[in-house]
Parts: C-alpha cells; structure tokens; sequence
C-alpha cells in the first residue's frame, strides 16, 4: 500500500445512527471500509460538497443539534 494511503491515525468518534447508516452505504457502494470511506471523502472534501449546501445543512445541524442539548 502506498505511505500516502496507509491508514495511521485512528480516533474515537461519536455519530448519529442516520450519519452511521450513510457512511456505511457509501464505504459499501465504493468498495472500502469505514475509515478508508472518511478518508476519501475528507481528503477530497472541497471537491466533493457543495459550499452553498453545506453552509445551509450546516445550520440546519447545529439548531437541531442545540435542541437536542436541552
């Protein structure tokens, strides 16, 4: 496997059952792991999300996240 491809950092982290659901559809339709499937989609983050979208989703997560604090 190629240094730049070797999967070396490894961290604990915590998802929504949805979020979970998608990560592992998306790693099964491409052919990798969890960790390989985050990798490849933070390593081409720009060109794989949509600014104006995300920006939106983005603040449509975070209220819903706040209410779900209360």
């Amino acid at each position: 496997m190629p240094k730049r491809l070797r999967l070396t950092r490894r961290f604990n982290v915590a998802m929504t059952e949805d979020g979970y659901r998608n990560l592992r559809r998306f790693a099964d339709e491409a052919g990798l792991d969890a960790g390989e499937a985050l990798s490849f989609l933070f390593e081409n983050f720009n060109s794989v999300t949509d600014e104006d979208t995300l920006t939106h989703r983005l603040r449509l997560f975070n209220a819903e996240l706040e209410a779900r604090k209360r």
